[in-house]
């Protein structure tokens, strides 16, 4: 698969148990790509912009980003997405939202911020496994440019 060396998948998802789960189901259909994870908005905004413990973080300029909607803290999946599109040098990353939340509001909402798709993720857990499923053969076909423009 020609994306395995080239895109860094950062999954964003309070629950250990999903993030897991997301990461065995990718490698299961042939994603060996490198897979971070975090556990709050603002962990996913240092890694994206690369500040504070992320600030030297390894990446070759390839990130697709998995986000959950609802996360503790002071920064939901929404926000995220508003800070990485409202940024000139990082409005090009994918951004998937991968969440419980299916409300069309807030669908609508995450489209109109400029999210690539939006996954509801299934309760039950053999449905949830195939919707990771399919996602992983989502990402093994896409082009994701760099970035900021620049690869590191």
């Amino acid at each position: 698969m020609e994306t395995e060396h080239k895109l860094d998948i950062l999954i964003v998802d309070d629950d250990e148990g999903h993030t897991e789960l997301v990461k065995r189901n990718l490698r299961r259909v042939g994603i060996h790509n490198t897979m971070d994870s975090v556990s709050d908005g603002e962990a996913a905004i240092d890694y994206i912009f690369r500040n504070g413990a992320y600030s030297n973080r390894p990446g070759n300029g390839h990130l697709l980003v998995l986000l959950d909607i609802n996360m503790p803290g002071g920064l939901d999946g929404v926000e995220v997405l508003r800070r990485i599109k409202a940024d000139p040098h990082k409005r090009k990353i994918p951004v998937v939202m991968l969440t419980t939340t299916d409300d069309p509001r807030e669908v609508q909402r995450c489209y109109d911020l400029g999210c690539s798709v939006y996954i509801t993720k299934p309760v039950e857990p053999q449905s949830f496994i195939e919707a990771i499923t399919r996602l992983g053969l989502f990402i093994s076909v896409i082009s994701v440019p760099v970035e900021n423009g620049v690869s590191r």
